[in-house]
């Protein structure tokens, strides 16, 4: 089984047409043909249910179609290791990142990223905090910019980048709306709003206040922070936020206080697979993230 003939597969794999997946392949119908002639004589199966130029992949066509697209998968990687080698200064960084850090941590980072190098290109996906963690284990993707840091694990190397604080978001007209500090305790019989159950976030803020002997009475919950920015300033509760959501997008009718005795603080950090070397232009963003907050803070 050679390339091409993986190639022309999948792609007729994916069409279900012979004719039109050699119409994306810019090649003749009969070269497809021919190529599939062939692998199915090497195998000794039967790879496609035939109807005319129509086709169909039998059961054993779907288990070679999921091993061919993990074997294009890393050619592909190791075509672009080998590019990037040459010159990591062009490459792409593949990141994840959850909410929480799109509207401010990565792209500043990224801008100064691509300040020193400007033809580098990111591919980014956001997702949940677990599933930044599932995926650099799985190695869906190398890199993930996390907050909180997860615990220690022999599967992943992880870099602090820096703390942030936590602080509480309040309604203007709020009593302790004109204080230059809060304790965490004055808001114990505040009504709470905050994001859904299950985000780590949420545990933050439960946490915080468990630790100092009582359970905020949730009134609201929002599906990300800027739902409970609104909820906020409609004057339907109080929020602890990250600091850092309130850097480009503080909503009218509210005032940040910060919190004292004790402050309420998360850690930001960087995750990449322990067993798995980075790509290049991965690693070398990879190390620019330590100088660039080192410089930053």
């Amino acid at each position: 089984m050679d390339i091409r003939g993986m190639r022309y597969f999948l792609e007729v794999a994916k069409r279900e047409h012979v004719t039109e997946a050699a119409h994306a392949l810019h090649v003749a119908q009969s070269s497809v043909s021919r190529q599939l002639a062939q692998l199915e004589s090497e195998l000794g199966v039967d790879l496609f249910i035939r109807k005319g130029r129509r086709v169909k992949l039998t059961p054993i066509g779907h288990i070679l179609l999921r091993r061919v697209e993990q074997m294009m998968h890393l050619l592909n990687e190791t075509e672009r290791e080998m590019k990037e080698y040459l010159d990591p200064e062009k490459g792409v960084v593949r990141i994840a990142f959850p909410i929480s850090l799109a509207a401010h941590v990565l792209p500043k980072a990224i801008y100064a990223f691509r300040k020193r190098y400007p033809e580098a290109k990111f591919q980014m996906r956001q997702a949940l905090y677990g599933d930044l963690i599932e995926g650099v284990i799985q190695g869906e993707f190398n890199l993930a910019m996390i907050a909180p840091l997860p615990p220690e694990d022999t599967q992943l190397q992880q870099k602090l980048l820096f703390t942030e604080r936590i602080v509480a978001l309040l309604p203007l007209q709020h009593p302790l709306a004109d204080r230059p500090h809060i304790g965490l305790s004055e808001m114990k019989d505040e009504s709470f709003v905050t994001l859904p159950e299950g985000t780590i976030f949420r545990k933050i803020v439960l946490n915080a206040c468990h630790e100092l002997g009582f359970t905020p009475h949730i009134a609201f919950e929002g599906d990300d922070i800027d739902a409970l920015k609104g909820l906020v300033s409609a004057g339907l509760g109080i929020a602890l936020m990250p600091e850092v959501t309130l850097v480009d997008n503080f909503p009218q009718s509210t005032v940040k206080i910060p919190i004292r005795n004790p402050e309420v603080t998360r850690s930001i950090g960087i995750i990449c697979p322990a067993q798995r070397k980075l790509l290049p232009t991965e690693e070398l963003f990879y190390n620019f993230l330590s100088e660039f907050y080192s410089q930053d803070l």
